[in-house]
C-alpha cells in the first residue's frame, strides 16, 4: 500500500502539469517506486502458498505488470481506469431497472437514450440541451444528414439576439 499510495501522491501533483513536464516527473519519480514494486512483489511471490488469494492477486499483477506500466510511457494516461469504470456504472444501475421496463422494445429504448445521454457527456454536451435540440430538430432534418445530430458530432444551435 505504501508504494500505490506514494505513485497516487505522484499523479496528484502532476494531474496539472503539461504532458511533457507529468511525463518526466514519472519517469524521474514514478519508475523507481513501480520497480521497487515489482521487486517486492516478486519476493513476496516466494513467500506465499500457491492457489491462495495473495497468491492469486499477485500472480495477476505480475502478468499485468507491463500493461499497468504503460501510464509511465505516455502522458495521456491516467494511473488507473477509475474514471472509465465510473461512465459504466450507469450501464450496471441500467441492466437492473430495465428488466422491469415492461418489454423488450422499452428496455431497448431505455438503453438507447441511455447511451445518447452518456455519449452526450462524454462529449462535453448538456445531456438537456443536446436532447431537447436534437428531438426539435428531428422532425425536419434530413434523412441524409441524421448523423449530424449524434453526440460526437453535435454542434449547440448559436444564440440569436
Amino acid at each position: 500500500m505504501e508504494f500505490i499510495g506514494q505513485l497516487y501522491g505522484i499523479e496528484r501533483e502532476a494531474k496539472d502539469m503539461a504532458p511533457e513536464q507529468r511525463l518526466q516527473v514519472r519517469q524521474q519519480r514514478a519508475r523507481p517506486i513501480t520497480q521497487a514494486l515489482h521487486a517486492w512483489l516478486v519476493a513476496q511471490r516466494t513467500k506465499v502458498v500457491d492457489g491462495g488469494a495473495t497468491a492469486k492477486a499477485i500472480d495477476y499483477s505480475l502478468r499485468r505488470w507491463s500493461a499497468l506500466m504503460r501510464y509511465l510511457d505516455d502522458p495521456a494516461l491516467p494511473i488507473d481506469n477509475n474514471h472509465d469504470e465510473q461512465q459504466m456504472r450507469i450501464w450496471a444501475t441500467g441492466r437492473k431497472n430495465w428488466l422491469f421496463a415492461g418489454t423488450l422494445l422499452a428496455g431497448q429504448r431505455a438503453a438507447a437514450i441511455t447511451s445518447l445521454i452518456q455519449t452526450a457527456k462524454l462529449n462535453g454536451h448538456d445531456p438537456y440541451a443536446y436532447l431537447k435540440d436534437v428531438l426539435t430538430r428531428l422532425p425536419t432534418h434530413k434523412a441524409r444528414d441524421i448523423d449530424q445530430l449524434l453526440p460526437h458530432i453535435w454542434l449547440p444551435p448559436t444564440a440569436t439576439a
